[in-house]
């Protein structure tokens, strides 16, 4: 019996120790910085407030974030770029 302890101890630390690493690996990228939160609280619109009251910041920032990212713009089928503040469509 002494011996299956000796050998059963350390295995399950190790397993152990490798569910706690991928554990925190995870939470080391879920985490917010300062920066982010001074950010949100600054611009978040009142919807995005209301899930992180409800949801949590998890949801809220990724609503947040959604908002934030720059729209792509798709090219028009003429092969023509788009200008940013120019008119779009035939010109008169």
């Amino acid at each position: 019996m002494t011996v299956f302890l000796v050998l059963l101890i350390p295995l399950l630390l190790m397993v152990f120790a490798l569910l706690m690493e991928r554990l925190e690996r995870r939470l080391k990228s879920a985490t917010v910085s300062e920066a982010d939160v001074q950010e949100f609280l600054d611009t978040a619109k009142p919807e995005e407030v209301n899930t992180l009251i409800r949801e949590g910041w998890t949801k809220a920032f990724a609503k947040f974030r959604l908002r934030r990212r720059p729209r792509l713009r798709r090219r028009p089928k003429d092969g023509t770029r788009e200008t940013p503040g120019a008119p779009s469509g035939p010109a008169l």
